[in-house]
């Protein structure tokens, strides 16, 4: 069972950046408030004026221009973490590679407002996670004490999107009824996933749309599990690893996962909200094809009950 670590206060954190020819003669605060749009203006005046900010070592000046090779650091002070569930169950740990069922609501490394309540925090010197799930998406995730082994493994991830015996991941979700998706019939989605304008972050990624932006190639492909009353519960496995492939992919589909309180169907993205937000049930179920130490591994952590099959078989529930 779960435990979960209080909200807390953290160490702060120090935001760095090396300034490019390109942002050459910027004003810095300009500077800063351009890439990190989440902040206004107003309150990167409000951190010059705490003292928070500097260029080169020394406090920043509101009329200072950028130069090439300058570094703007933004000594960010301690603030609040959420509580966050801080316990998780092991599938294989052989002393290098360790494999874990992630409980929802951890976020795996620092971002978002969290830098001390995350897994790769919690498991300090231990290991290290070799790849990313969503801070609300449960289960597994393979980690690795080793360098060697980290960077194997992270090339097999890279590389798992081809056909054939290397990596496969297989993902439990439930998502809207999708009429498209029949019993044995694999659906393939390849649509891209573009940067999308966002009030609070500045941007995030987000489904395929007609302005100019960004995009990655993202492929996935669907199985009908199970048909239910309020929704579907698939199998989707991913043959590329996008940031929020899957709660993208299903609501360019216009079938979003149930809850997904910022993927909404028919392409929209919800202003108020933010990827870090809960509210939608996924799963990482099973890995296969995993090489380690010379040998071929395969992984699977059951879901929550609620995306279990209620049934042997797909059925209609009346």
């Amino acid at each position: 069972m779960s435990t979960w670590r209080p909200a807390a206060l953290n160490a702060g954190w120090t935001y760095r950046h090396r300034v490019s020819g390109a942002e050459q003669g910027l004003s810095l605060l300009q500077l800063l408030s351009s890439r990190w749009s989440h902040s206004t203006p107003a309150t990167w005046n409000q951190r010059l004026a705490d003292g928070e900010l500097f260029c080169n070592g020394t406090v920043l000046r509101a009329d200072q221009a950028a130069s090439s090779g300058d570094e703007l650091v933004w000594e960010r002070p301690p603030w609040l973490e959420p509580a966050v569930p801080d316990q998780w169950s092991v599938i294989h740990d052989d002393g290098d590679l360790l494999v874990i069922n992630k409980p929802s609501g951890l976020p795996v490394m620092p971002g978002g407002g969290f830098v001390a309540h995350t897994l790769t925090s919690l498991l300090a010197d231990e290991a290290r996670p070799v790849h990313r799930l969503g801070r609300f998406t449960s289960g597994l995730l393979l980690c690795a004490r080793s360098r060697s082994s980290r960077a194997s493994l992270s090339a097999q991830l890279r590389i798992h999107h081809g056909a054939g015996d290397g990596l496969s991941k297989d993902y439990r979700a439930l998502a809207a009824t999708n009429p498209q998706l029949q019993p044995g019939q694999p659906l393939p989605v390849s649509a891209a996933v573009m940067r999308h304008p966002h009030p609070k972050l500045g941007w995030v990624w987000g489904p395929p749309w007609e302005g100019p932006a960004p995009a990655l190639s993202a492929h996935s492909s669907l199985t009908l599990l199970e048909r239910r009353p309020e929704a579907d519960l698939l199998q989707v496995r991913i043959h590329s690893g996008r940031p929020h492939q899957i709660r993208i992919h299903l609501a360019w589909l216009n079938t979003p996962l149930l809850g997904d309180p910022l993927y909404l169907g028919e392409g929209r993205i919800h202003p108020e909200a933010t990827p870090g937000d809960g509210g939608y049930l996924l799963h990482a179920h099973q890995l296969a094809g995993v090489r380690h130490q010379g040998t071929t591994l395969g992984f699977t952590a059951e879901p929550p009950a609620v995306l279990q099959t209620r049934t042997n078989s797909i059925s209609r529930e009346k």
